[in-house]
């Protein structure tokens, strides 16, 4: 009798079940993605995150509301490579400015919607001093813009939904062409005039009811894209080089290399998480820092181990920055991506280093720092005599012990003084018997006894 119930209680809910269960299915769910800023990794990272949220709610459109004068070139193509491989259509809203790098965001939706007075195009390659690339740089823009058009396919009639050839012109570095909101109508480019997301909402073919998701970022992913920003960036590999650049010249570990170490943490682990740094540019960072260590501690000078390690660190760094996949463009190795990156780690090392001369020079004399690196100013008042090579040359094969730490460079007493010397190799802790192997330029090297 109980099962007879229960069954029965079944069979009338269920109706009631599908039904409401088909009212929610046919509520449209429409995500918005807010892009009003320019275009580099950061914004990458936030349109990647809006997607794969827009997918787990199951929206049924996305609008991209798209301000934006342009940007990183390999940033906008992981961005248009995202929304074209889309499954849910993307909408475009163009509020107002969607200029060289939104251009081809912009393109890459399935439709286009522009308030009065916005602009697209002008996407013409540029550097930093807004100064226009060589033809080689346009060409892979134009490429792209081609490319992008041409994922739209064609009508009925065998038109192109997006011409890609008047996508090129926009490229164009002699007649670069920018589509006014009326323009871009005309020439198939936008696919109405709005004023608002509503109103963009109210032009697609959805129900009256709807509802709308804007995307909403984890405290953790905020901290990400700030971490992103080109200027942190720049400061994290400062931090780096000059950290690096400090502990040549004053063996020890100490705070410089801490620094090292804390912008690399910095500099890298958002970009691991991000998907642009990969596990093996991460290991040839390793792998350079570690050479540069074996030259710090095991062969003090500037040899193969030195020269090696600052070119592994260097193309770990700016490896880290591409996106890989973007390297090969219709099979071929493109270059040109990596100017930008280079160029930003070169003048991050300039100015690493230039900082950490200046940094020694100002914090060296305090006596607080003198416990975190070795002094450069020897005084005669601390027990340091300066000598000539010829003078200490007599010391050669002498046993004596070290009055300081050794990391490889301390100091050794002979007869009451005290002599600058370095080790050969490794380093030594104070009281440790040594012994003289050689003399050069006024310093003593030495060897360690078991």
């Amino acid at each position: 009798m109980k099962r007879f119930i229960l069954i029965s209680l079944l069979m009338f809910t269920l109706p009631f079940y599908l039904l409401l269960s088909q009212d929610k299915k046919d509520k449209d769910l429409v995500y918005v993605i807010d892009l009003k800023q320019d275009i580099n990794k950061s914004s990458m990272r936030k349109v990647n995150l809006g997607i794969k949220d827009a997918i787990e709610k199951d929206a049924d459109y996305i609008i991209l509301d798209l301000n934006t004068y342009g940007g990183a070139v390999d940033a906008a193509d992981s961005i248009r490579t995202a929304i074209i491989q889309c499954k849910i259509p993307f909408i475009a809203f163009i509020n107002p400015q969607a200029a060289s790098a939104g251009a081809l965001i912009s393109i890459a939706c399935d439709s286009i919607y522009m308030r009065a007075g916005s602009s697209i195009g002008a996407a013409t390659v540029v550097d930093q001093s807004g100064k226009v690339m060589p033809d080689k740089y346009q060409s892979f823009m134009r490429g792209m813009m081609r490319s992008t058009a041409e994922s739209h396919g064609k009508k009925a009639d065998g038109t192109w939904h997006r011409d890609p050839q008047i996508a090129q012109q926009m490229t164009d570095t002699a007649n670069v062409l920018t589509f006014t909101q009326e323009e871009a109508i005309a020439h198939n480019y936008c696919e109405g005039k709005a004023e608002s997301i509503d109103e963009v909402i109210g032009l697609l073919e959805i129900s009256q009811d709807y509802d709308i998701q804007e995307q909403h970022l984890s405290f953790l992913d905020k901290i990400i894209l700030f971490l992103l920003s080109p200027v942190l960036q720049g400061i994290f590999l400062m931090m780096i080089v000059g950290g690096i650049y400090f502990e040549l010249q004053s063996p020890g570990i100490g705070f410089p290399l801490a620094a090292a170490i804390i912008g690399a943490l910095l500099y890298f682990a958002p970009l691991y998480i991000t998907g642009l740094a990969l596990n093996w540019e991460i290991v040839v960072f390793v792998l350079g820092v570690a050479l540069l260590i074996v030259e710090i501690f095991v062969t003090p000078g500037f040899g193969v181990a030195g020269v090696s390690g600052v070119i592994l660190i260097v193309a770990a760094l700016v490896f880290a920055m591409i996106d890989n996949d973007l390297f090969y463009y219709d099979g071929v190795f493109d270059f040109s991506l990596m100017v930008k990156p280079l160029a930003l780690v070169f003048i991050s090392c300039f100015v690493g280093i230039v900082l950490s001369i200046w940094g020694a020079a100002k914090l060296y004399p305090k006596k607080s720092f003198s416990y975190i690196a070795l002094k450069t100013e020897l005084k005669d008042k601390d027990g340091w005599v300066g000598v000539e090579t010829s003078s200490i040359a007599g010391f050669v094969g002498m046993e004596v012990d070290a009055k300081t730490d050794m990391h490889p460079s301390g100091k050794i007493r002979i007869d009451g003084k005290d002599y600058e010397a370095m080790l050969e190799f490794g380093s030594a802790a104070q009281g440790d018997h040594l012994k003289i192997t050689r003399c050069e330029g006024g310093r003593l090297y030495c060897e360690k006894i078991s």
